[in-house]
């Protein structure tokens, strides 16, 4: 199978330093020298897709842009790229929800990617009017999306469970395809909903042997549930021609950073409830030093960030043969991002890609597609009649 490189929006403003937001960090740490104005978001869009990913992941939260509105604006300013979009169980409801998917897998040409974010965070979940508490919100999405997967099929749905409850949810047009569903969570609740739901399981870039473990978890869940799902893992990265080019640039990144904004994230990261970004913390513990936790991965990017925390870096060769190594776990996509995000695109899209495509591991997405099919020639192979 050829793998898949997705991109990211940066909906909060980008910068050619780290910036900070989600997961507890508070809302005003987002942001940076340039705005996420529409024209600039269009030109790491349009950038993307001619390097040759095949999606970009938008964030969601307080900190950032609506994502169903700013990437169904982009998609205006794009042919090809696919938009992986946060769908939010419990502020919105499933029928509406399924209905959003639908038109905008329609408008879009075939380009909507789901992202399920069931809500990491009960103080922002509560800004949002949601008052349930983390293991309920799982067990309202596994609901939602039983009634999303009902709508998809063209099924009339009548559906009373703990937490949703339609009557004669139905619609007029289901989405043709049905939009692919990405789950990540690293708690036992969140286990179970994505065994049950994910078409693409992600997780956040650990040491490998993490990222292991992490896939033979779900599988078996899965496999319990008759499923097979893909897996993915979303990373920073920042690729150069050499090695040192590149661990500088890193550096660069840290030294930039103000260690008491490290401390304030660091205290919000700290209480969050989700175990992903537990994890996270584990692999830095707030400390500026041995960030280089496996080799090309560092975890800098976490001392300001909720969420994903580590990076890839490298040489273009190096980058590479770390993505064989997460591949050779059984992970297909891989969604990344770098600071900041146009440049970033263009040195792992020039530098990384064409390493993998000599492998025979990737593809543009749009040569793919217009590779020519095979000839038909009428008769050919038939017997020559005799003259």
């Amino acid at each position: 199978m050829s793998l898949t490189f997705h991109w990211f929006l940066p909906t909060y403003g980008d910068s050619r330093y780290l910036v900070g937001g989600g997961h507890g960090t508070p809302t005003h740490t987002a942001g940076g020298a340039r705005p996420a104005t529409l024209a600039y978001l269009g030109q790491i869009a349009r950038s993307a897709e001619q390097l040759g990913f095949e999606g970009a992941l938008t964030p969601t939260g307080a900190w950032c842009e609506d994502a169903w509105l700013s990437t169904a604006m982009l998609a205006e300013v794009t042919e090809r790229l696919k938009f992986l979009v946060a769908f939010r169980p419990g502020l919105l409801s499933p029928t509406l929800g399924a209905q959003m998917a639908a038109t905008f897998q329609r408008h879009s040409g075939q380009r909507l990617l789901l992202n399920v974010v069931t809500g990491g965070e009960s103080h922002e979940q509560r800004a949002y009017g949601d008052f349930l508490d983390k293991d309920a919100r799982y067990a309202r999405c596994d609901e939602f999306l039983e009634v999303v997967r009902g709508l998809w099929r063209g099924e009339r749905v009548d559906f009373a469970g703990e937490h949703v409850r339609v009557e004669g949810a139905e619609l007029t047009r289901v989405p043709d395809p049905v939009p692919q569903v990405y789950f990540g969570g690293s708690s036992p609740a969140a286990g179970d909903v994505a065994a049950k739901h994910a078409d693409v399981y992600l997780t956040w870039g650990e040491p490998p042997a993490k990222v292991a473990e992490k896939i033979q978890w779900i599988r078996q869940l899965a496999a319990a549930q008759g499923r097979a799902p893909r897996f993915g893992i979303r990373l920073h990265v920042i690729s150069r021609d050499t090695s040192e080019q590149a661990w500088a640039e890193a550096q660069r990144l840290l030294d930039a950073l103000d260690p008491s904004v490290i401390e304030q994230v660091q205290a919000g990261l700290g209480r969050s409830e989700s175990e992903g970004q537990k994890r996270m913390l584990e692999l830095h513990r707030g400390s500026t030093s041995e960030l280089e936790i496996y080799p090309n991965l560092w975890a800098g990017v976490g001392l300001v960030r909720g969420g994903a925390g580590t990076a890839l870096v490298g040489s273009h060769a190096e980058v590479a043969e770390r993505i064989e190594e997460y591949h050779a776990l059984g992970i297909d996509e891989f969604v990344l991002s770098g600071h900041p995000h146009l440049e970033e695109a263009y040195w792992f899209g020039e530098g990384v890609l064409p390493v993998l495509e000599r492998k025979g591991l990737w593809r543009h997405p749009a040569r793919a597609e217009a590779e020519p099919a095979p000839a038909s020639i009428p008769f050919a192979g038939a017997p020559t009649p005799a003259s």
